[in-house]
């Protein structure tokens, strides 16, 4: 129904989860997610794959409710496997809002997760929301050898990220390719607006004696983004634009047509995790970028045959390999070669 199962190998059951069912291999009206093995996993290591669909939260429960499916019938070891962790962008507390990501690592390990092999996190701070192993992979050395292969001229290439936050992502690249580094500055301000929220009740009006003057609170000076600005020469050279989500494009768009007016004649956008919600497709077919690349860890077909501009890496190799490891017992400092600390 709502899985495939693969014949077991010795000791170990991989189950790669399907979002694409319909309600009709469902016994009740309600459509509810229910997972029943047909095999047996009492004392066997069991894989659980789950590639994100665009119903993430359909996605999410039939992990969650596989794994526990497996911990109720006595597997030894579950490991999950998700090349892209969801809600990964809500890893910070955003004015009244929670952090969302904490929460789906806590509902994994209750569920009965004993390790989690993912990719790219969005922060790598987010290993810390688990009291499970994490192995973070890292997809940059597929990334870099596309452009070594597929960009004849890369030598002339000048690695961009869109914004400062993605200045240290940027930095890993150019090191590794030996080319220089430009920022873009001043991308235009979010449409969150801190006026309407609530943070200035009570209202600040004074009151005799209601606050004593030496514990007044300065007031923070609010932030203005200035025009957009390139750090770094891209003039005469190809651009290449890193992250590690391309999901929303606007950004990089509005980045795009920036480097188009400094003087940049091919632009190239590389990111793990191809969401590309929405008209996003569209987007890039009618922007100055020539050419996304981006890796299959969440599934694009659709979107490639909308766009032809989007390209895609294979790094299944990497997650079998992780896989096979820790099923043998093998070390995973192989997998992490070369990888610092702030990568």
């Amino acid at each position: 129904g709502r899985y495939t199962s693969i014949q077991p190998v010795s000791e170990c059951v991989c189950f790669l989860t399907s979002s694409s069912s319909s309600s009709s291999h469902l016994p009740f009206v309600s459509i509810e997610t229910r997972v029943q093995i047909q095999e047996s996993v009492r004392g066997k290591d069991v894989f659980v794959i789950q590639t994100m669909s665009k119903d993430v939260n359909t996605s999410i429960m039939e992990m969650l409710i596989m794994v526990y499916a497996c911990r109720t019938s006595c597997a030894r070891s579950i490991t999950g496997v998700l090349p892209y962790f969801p809600y990964s962008k809500q890893c910070k507390m955003r004015k009244r809002g929670s952090i969302v990501t904490k929460l789906i690592a806590s509902m994994m390990c209750k569920a009965g997760l004993t390790h989690l092999i993912t990719m790219d996190l969005h922060q790598k701070e987010i290993q810390g929301f688990f009291n499970i192993p994490v192995d973070n992979l890292r997809a940059s050395p597929f990334l870099l050898q596309y452009i070594q292969e597929e960009i004849p001229d890369y030598r002339n290439a000048v690695i961009v990220a869109k914004s400062p936050a993605s200045a240290k992502r940027a930095q890993s690249f150019a090191e590794r390719l030996r080319l220089g580094i430009a920022v873009i500055h001043g991308e235009a301000q979010d449409a969150e607006s801190d006026q309407v929220d609530g943070r200035h009740s009570p209202p600040t009006v004074k009151t005799t004696g209601a606050i004593h003057p030496s514990m007044e609170i300065p007031l923070l000076i609010p932030k203005e983004k200035p025009p957009i600005t390139v750090v770094g020469d891209v003039g005469g050279r190809i651009a290449i634009i890193v992250d590690d989500i391309i999901d929303d494009v606007d950004s990089f768009v509005a980045a795009a047509e920036t480097l188009k007016e400094r003087g940049a004649y091919k632009i190239f956008v590389m990111a793990t995790h191809g969401l590309l919600s929405s008209e996003a497709p569209r987007f890039i077919e009618e922007s100055a970028i020539d050419e996304v690349v981006v890796t299959n860890t969440i599934p694009h077909e659709l979107q490639k045959l909308q766009c032809p501009k989007i390209k895609t890496v294979d790094i299944s190799m990497i997650l079998s390999e992780a896989i096979r490891r820790i099923y043998n017992g093998e070390s995973m400092s192989y997998l992490f070669r070369n990888i610092g600390v702030d990568d």
